[in-house]
C-alpha cells in the first residue's frame, strides 16, 4: 500500500506560534538542562507548557528534543540521532497527537537542515515536517525557527 506522506503539506516557516489546536504538540530543539532561553525553546516554555529543568519530553502541548548539552555546547549529530530517534518512536505511539517540528539543530545549534533532516527521514504520518527539512535549501545554516 502507498504511503500517504506525500500527500502531507511541510510546515512553511513560521516566525512565532503563540497557539496551537487541540492535540497538536510543538517539537523543539532543548538543551539537557532545559534551559528554555531562546528562539522556539522559549516560545515552547511560553505557550504550550514546556517546563523549565526538563530537557526532553512531552510537557503540555510541547516535546522537548535536545541538541545540546548540560552546558548548553551543541550535541554531536549521532548524539541528536539518539534524541531523535527515542522523539520517532514516542510519536509512533501516539497516533493521537500531531507533532509539529521545528527545524531542531539548525538554529542555535548550527546544524544545517541537510545534516539534521535525514534524522526524520523514518518519521511516522503524524509527524510535519518544516519545510527546511523537505526542502534542503542549499545547505544554509541558518533556520527560521528552531535551536
Amino acid at each position: 500500500m502507498p504511503s500517504t506522506r506525500q500527500s502531507l503539506p511541510v510546515i512553511r516557516a513560521v516566525q512565532r506560534l503563540t497557539s496551537l489546536p487541540p492535540g497538536h504538540v510543538l517539537v523543539f530543539g532543548s538543551n539537557r538542562r532545559g534551559i528554555h532561553g531562546a528562539g522556539a525553546a522559549r516560545d515552547a516554555e511560553r505557550f504550550f507548557g514546556a517546563v523549565r529543568g526538563v530537557g526532553e519530553g512531552l510537557r503540555g502541548q510541547s516535546y522537548a528534543l535536545p541538541t545540546k548539552d548540560e552546558n548548553i555546547k551543541t550535541l554531536p549529530i549521532v548524539e541528536i540521532a539518539v534524541h531523535a530517534s527515542r522523539f520517532l518512536a514516542f510519536a509512533e505511539s501516539r497516533p493521537d497527537l500531531m507533532f509539529i517540528l521545528t527545524p531542531v539543530g539548525c538554529g542555535l545549534a548550527g546544524y544545517t537542515p541537510a545534516e539534521i533532516a535525514p534524522l526524520f527521514a523514518s518519521a511516522p504520518e503524524n509527524v510535519r515536517l518544516p519545510e527546511v527539512f523537505s526542502a534542503r535549501k542549499n545547505g544554509r545554516r541558518e533556520c527560521p525557527m528552531g535551536s
